[in-house]
């Protein structure tokens, strides 16, 4: 982890801890986030190396490739956004039981 990440995310994660709304808005939109990012993503990777596994070389020179590197860069980020999501969810887990003394 780089060294401005790494002194951001106490920061981050401490803003959240300390205001509920702002975490349950920023969940639901991470929630948001990864359904749009991870719908039909398995669907779409296995159709696109269906068409270079049938085309070859022609199929790669006319994008496929680069489809195929957005398709991971999109799961890539559909990964970030459950991680933000489970991170929310955790703090807001935390807050719900210490107000309740457990």
């Amino acid at each position: 982890m780089c060294k401005a990440a790494s002194r951001l995310l106490p920061i981050v994660v401490a803003y959240l801890g300390s205001h509920s709304i702002m975490t349950f808005l920023v969940m639901g939109l991470a929630f948001i986030g990864f359904g749009l990012t991870s719908l039909n993503l398995l669907y779409l990777i296995r159709a696109n190396i269906e068409l270079v596994y049938q085309h070859g070389t022609v199929a790669l020179l006319d994008g496929a490739l680069q489809q195929l590197l957005e398709l991971i860069v999109s799961g890539v980020s559909g990964l970030a956004m459950y991680l933000v999501f489970k991170v929310c969810e955790h703090i807001l887990v935390a807050k719900l039981l210490d107000q309740h003394g457990e």
